[in-house]
């Protein structure tokens, strides 16, 4: 594996992931990660939004997440609102910023071993390579980018 790639948001990397606890915000309401705001996003429904919030962690809010009624446009609104999350947890929190700028051009890759090739990427130990569309990656890419060039000026 290429060492100038960052896949395992876990550990000195756990702040990458949509699981770390951040306070964020989505349509006026406070989220205690950016899983439980993304999650709740799926849905138009307050009373869902509101229990996907309470969820006691990032992977039971992603479980009810799965179980919800989705909003007919989320295939058209997801990626712009995962990255309006993103955007928000790394320019909201100074130490966060930092830490996401200290990645310099190291490509970022959510890994994963439950198969999200849309979101993430899985190994093929085959191939010898990632297999996704690593769109949260990207997102945290092109944020980490904006926030070079905004330092920059």
């Amino acid at each position: 594996m290429n060492e100038n790639i960052i896949a395992d948001f876990r550990g000195t990397y756990d702040f990458l992931s949509n699981f770390y606890s951040t306070e964020v915000e989505y349509e006026g309401a406070s989220y205690p990660t950016i899983e439980h705001a993304f999650q709740a996003a799926k849905s138009l429904d307050y009373a869902e939004r509101r229990a996907i919030k309470a969820a006691g962690s990032p992977g039971i809010a992603k479980r009810m997440g799965r179980k919800i009624k989705r909003r007919t446009d989320w295939f058209d609104v997801s990626l712009v609102i995962m990255e309006m999350l993103v955007k928000q947890k790394f320019t909201r929190y100074p130490e966060l910023k930092t830490k996401l700028l200290d990645t310099g051009n190291t490509t970022l890759i959510e890994g994963n071993n439950w198969n999200d090739r849309f979101y993430g990427c899985i190994y093929d130990d085959k191939r010898n390579e990632w297999v996704g569309e690593n769109h949260l990656g990207k997102i945290l890419m092109k944020v980490r980018e904006e926030l070079q060039h905004e330092s920059k000026s």
